[in-house]
């Protein structure tokens, strides 16, 4: 009996200190606007990204953004806080370290703040590599000499707000003006995890002009602002609003410039990267899929209840929920209207899964990921 009392005074205990204990994050309820899509239609299963092969394994961790010059180099930033070019015979050069060289660089993301993390990586007119490292702002790099020049950095932010997430980048060929995207004005990226379970809405879409210096908060009070792609008249620009599952589309010209309306809302995934294919369609990365099962998604289930939320950010190691994560890969295909057109899946993950970002380069597709140790690609007519 006196074991028994003993049991249940220490666990009366701990749920009283469980409690008690602050919650590191502060969610509001929300419902997203119905059960994921069935995949029929468009969206039935097929194999399609099953065909391609992984390169530099062991050697590149976690590619998860691309671009490319015109001699037909293709450039990638890595977990480890290194950008690299990949050369025409799949050569592989170390160009820079955006942080510091440590040792401990991309074992941890405990490192990330000082080793930093390249997300977007887009090539300017002028043949400079424009990156939004997550941790340290938005950078040119000479792609020969690896020099880096901070255009601004995460303190400064803007508007008095700073940056704490740079993720989306995406350059104008007609302006030169630098767009790119804050995820969270709260959570870094090693946190992404509790941004996507607090589901807030502290992003901006914001632009950058290289003969001013000038940074514009173009929108703000999104939902993890991820990726974005100019239309090819660049009239407009998509974005991934990644932990609602929704893509918008914003207006740069025309009577609606500076206004923004939904293109694509309860997604069969959450959407990473939006890229342009070499056929004028829009390619959607797909990092997490939502599937229709006995049970909602885990995230849908959890959405409405803020107290759930809170419990789980107190108790849960952020490493746990990769145990929830499908190894799924998922490809969208968009109409310049918004409209789904096209999927690529891997339904067993045989070359890849939570796919970062989807670019098409000289016949091949280099397909991004966050943190897994290899680079897969599709070469021309396996997709």
């Amino acid at each position: 009996m006196l074991g028994r009392r003993s049991l249940l005074g220490a666990l009366l205990a701990l749920a009283v200190g469980v409690y008690l204990l602050k919650s590191p994050i502060d969610p509001k309820p929300h419902v997203l606007k119905g059960p994921p899509p069935a995949l029929e239609g468009v969206l039935a299963v097929n194999t399609r990204l099953q065909r391609g092969r992984r390169l530099f394994s062991g050697r590149l961790h976690g590619p998860e953004s691309f671009t490319a010059d015109r001699d037909g180099n293709v450039y990638t930033g890595t977990v480890d806080g290194k950008l690299w070019r990949i050369g025409p015979d799949d050569s592989l050069t170390l160009i820079t370290h955006m942080g510091q060289n440590l040792p401990q660089c991309g074992s941890s993301t405990a490192y990330e703040p000082v080793c930093g993390r390249p997300h977007g990586v887009r090539m300017d007119r002028r043949g400079q590599l424009i990156v939004a490292d997550s941790y340290l702002g938005l950078h040119s790099v000479d792609p020969k000499t690896g020099e880096k020049i901070v255009l601004v950095s995460n303190s400064e932010g803007a508007d008095g707000v700073p940056f704490a997430f740079l993720n989306g980048l995406e350059i104008s060929s007609q302006t030169g003006i630098i767009y790119f995207t804050d995820s969270s004005s709260r959570w870094g990226r090693r946190h992404v995890k509790l941004e996507v379970i607090e589901l807030n809405t502290l992003g901006r879409l914001l632009s950058y002009d290289p003969r001013t210096g000038n940074v514009s908060v173009l929108l703000d009070s999104l939902y993890m602002p991820n990726g974005i792609v100019l239309s090819p008249d660049e009239h407009f620009l998509l974005l991934a609003e990644t932990s609602i599952g929704r893509i918008l589309r914003y207006w740069l010209k025309g009577p609606k410039a500076g206004t923004k309306e939904v293109v694509m809302d309860n997604m069969i995934g959450y959407p990473d990267n939006i890229r342009l294919s070499d056929h004028r369609t829009f390619l959607v990365g797909i990092t997490t899929p939502r599937f229709r099962k006995f049970l909602p998604p885990f995230l849908d289930m959890i959405a409405p209840y803020p107290a759930v939320k809170r419990l789980l950010a107190k108790v849960v190691p952020l490493t746990w929920y990769n145990l929830l994560l499908p190894r799924y890969a998922l490809v969208l295909e968009l109409g310049l209207d918004g409209q789904l057109v096209g999927t690529l899946h891997d339904p067993e993950g045989r070359l890849t899964w939570a796919i970062s970002d989807v670019f098409q380069h000289h016949g091949r597709t280099y397909l991004g990921n966050t943190d897994l140790p290899f680079l897969p690609v599709l070469d021309d007519g396996e997709s």
